[in-house]
């Protein structure tokens, strides 16, 4: 165990889940946006947030309704520290409700950073169970194809939730993407409440062959049997209909040469995988002009593929 710490700030990233074809397994970890949380020892005990920035006034101050609060209590319990006090800053840089995320990264930053005041007592492995439940105080449920990614950086796959066990996946070095925010509302609640229960088994079978294709074009870097792969048979056609010009950004980006295209998440963010960073800023500016005409505001990022995950800055 490292040296504990009196004051932490560390910053975790967005996080784009599925990656088009795994729905709740596979996720991806973007260089920006964030959030950032600094911790200082109190000479109190007890949990206590004192200032959320950039929030728009969405977020609990309750530590026990705040997935932040809440997972650091949870690490506090787990470890058990008598008469320990901790005051908590939440910056989100990132917005709520856009399909990147947004909770997890806060509590992904929260529990990486009562880690690194501890001096890093539990590993990042150790740390996902706890991110696991912050989850499901958020959304309601505790999938884990955005916190893994957020914490570990890189490409993810959740072979298993019970027992939970999450796989690194090799980044092909050109793989960037493109990811925009419309500024419509999309709750993840509501948008997982429309998903069909079941689903036709011939539908299925190209599911399973998308991903496994994909997993393999990872290990090989073949762009284009990852750009095959890129297609979802089953989440899609239901939730597409929640965003916008859905079809019309697609269309954009395809035109431009992205690898594939799909939903962020639960959305409304849509993402483009590309080769290269250029043309990830092409289809990016793009389809922003394109909102733009349509009177829709929005948030464009670029990106290539955060292989670091959660990070101490200083």
């Amino acid at each position: 165990m490292k040296e504990e710490r009196n004051t932490v700030r560390v910053f975790a990233p967005a996080t784009s889940a599925n990656f088009i074809c795994g729905y709740d397994v596979l996720g991806v970890a973007l260089h920006e946006p964030g959030d950032e949380v600094i911790l200082k020892r109190s000479e109190k005990s007890g949990v206590v947030i004192t200032k959320i920035i950039g929030d728009n006034g969405l977020l609990p101050y309750n530590t026990d309704l705040n997935t932040v609060g809440a997972c650091i209590k949870m690490i506090i319990n787990h470890l058990q520290l008598t008469d320990f006090g901790v005051e908590i800053e939440l910056h989100k840089k990132m917005p709520v409700g856009s399909g990147l995320g947004s909770s997890a990264a806060s509590t992904i930053a929260g529990l990486f950073a009562i880690n690194q005041l501890l001096g890093e007592p539990l590993t990042k492995q150790e740390l996902l169970p706890f991110a696991l439940k912050g989850e499901e105080l958020a959304c309601g449920h505790g999938h884990a194809d955005n916190v893994a990614p957020s914490l570990l950086g890189g490409i993810t796959l959740i072979r298993s939730y019970n027992p939970l066990e999450v796989i690194n996946l090799p980044v092909p070095s050109e793989l960037c993407c493109s990811v925009i925010f419309p500024h419509v509302e999309v709750p993840t609640r509501a948008a997982r409440q429309i998903l069909r229960t079941k689903v036709e088994l011939r539908n299925a079978v190209s599911q399973w062959g998308n991903i496994a294709g994909l997993i393999t074009g990872l290990f090989t870097e073949d762009y284009d049997l990852i750009s095959r792969s890129l297609v979802d048979n089953l989440i899609e056609p239901t939730r597409s209909i929640l965003i916008p010009e859905f079809d019309e950004m697609r269309k954009i980006a395809l035109d431009l040469g992205a690898l594939g295209f799909g939903i962020s998440g639960s959305g409304p963010s849509v993402v483009a995988f590309t080769k290269g960073i250029k043309k990830t800023e092409e289809i990016t500016k793009s389809i922003q002009d394109h909102l733009e005409i349509k009177n829709i505001g929005s948030n464009g990022y670029s990106s290539s593929i955060n292989q670091e995950g959660a990070k101490l800055l200083s």
